[in-house]
């Protein structure tokens, strides 16, 4: 007996398995309600929200180059620096703090180019130690500078005759803008070409080489781009606490901390971080009180979710829900008017 081989169902592709439009609307209405918050709540309140939006800004830009590029960085504090100690340069000259941040940014992102053609040529971990070497040269260079304060720090200028309530206004909103610029940028950037790149560089870097992809292209601007972003950052960070002190801003402390965002929440999502970053939060107003426990206690939770929860707690979530809040992956469907037939 013959049989007639199946014709193949017609085919297509997606971004989502779910409209996206009710994550946008849902994504606006919860940044306009953020927005809102100065109006509501006191500037305590404020003042937490600002430490989290930086350090989410930090740990989604870390997960872009631990996550998508492969590039384990723990020098990305050096970024942190130049960016709060740009803003302090262009305050001192005349220039308003929070108009600061933007150059402060773009100084930063420059700063990286020329490193990265460096750091770029090694793998692995000789990448992550020569990131803490540049970090720690550019810490030594910053201590020996005594017009930027030297060892001891600087003050910010430019806020003093801004009332304090209206200046933490101001702080938060630039910390919020920040915050949804650079998940924003990441989003459209891995719905982008390079985007394609990225997720071939993860799944195989020589396979993707092989089939024509710019790979060291594609680091390089995943570089740059995480660099900004971390100027940007610490140009808040500076304006948040009026004061800059470079031990503290180049610490490798802040490498950690998005280390360890980035694990609990979940390397190679833009939700990750977020869910992450909120878990941080939520053990830090816990545990902050208990002294050297407090260390301890976030170095087991990180030791354990490496070995028993690889993908983070939002690996999880996405697994048993099928729920992606940020779609760049793509999906296939069987295309709208084609009938399933049942033999």
């Amino acid at each position: 007996m013959i049989e007639s081989a199946p014709s193949a169902t017609p085919q297509r592709v997606t971004r989502s398995r779910r409209s996206a439009r009710w994550n946008a609307v849902a994504g606006a209405v919860a940044v306009a309600v953020l927005a809102s918050l100065p109006y509501l709540v006191y500037a305590n309140v404020t003042g937490v929200l600002v430490n989290l939006f930086i350090l989410l800004s930090l740990a989604t830009l870390w997960n872009l180059l631990a996550g998508y590029a492969g590039l384990i960085s723990v020098g990305q504090q050096a970024y942190i620096g130049i960016g709060a100690y740009a803003v302090f340069v262009l305050a001192d000259n005349g220039l308003s703090p929070f108009l600061a941040i933007p150059v402060a940014a773009l100084v930063s992102g420059l700063v990286a180019v020329p490193a990265s053609f460096l750091l770029l040529r090694l793998r692995r971990e000789y990448f992550a130690i020569a990131t803490w070497v540049v970090a720690e040269a550019v810490l030594l260079a910053v201590l020996r500078s005594d017009s930027l304060g030297g060892g001891t720090g600087a003050t910010l200028r430019g806020l003093s005759d801004l009332d304090p309530a209206l200046r933490q206004a101001y702080t938060y909103w630039a910390a919020l803008a920040v915050a949804v610029a650079t998940l924003l940028g990441t989003y459209l950037l891995l719905r982008s070409r390079v985007g394609l790149d990225l997720t071939a560089i993860r799944d195989n870097e020589i396979g993707a080489r092989s089939v024509g992809v710019r790979v060291a292209l594609a680091k390089g601007i995943v570089y740059f781009v995480a660099a900004a972003g971390a100027g940007a950052a610490g140009g808040v960070l500076i304006i948040s606490q009026l004061f800059v002190q470079p031990t503290s801003v180049f610490s490798v402390q802040w490498s950690a901390y998005m280390i360890f965002v980035a694990l609990i929440g979940g390397l190679g999502s833009i939700e990750g971080p977020i869910v992450g970053t909120v878990i941080f939060y939520m053990l830090q107003q816990t545990l902050a009180d208990r002294g050297a426990w407090y260390l301890i206690i976030l170095g087991s939770v990180a030791v354990l979710m490496a070995m028993w929860v690889p993908r983070g707690i939002w690996g999880l979530i996405s697994d048993r829900f099928d729920l992606r809040l940020f779609p760049v992956g793509y999906f296939l469907h069987p295309a709208r008017g084609t009938v399933k037939v049942k033999s």
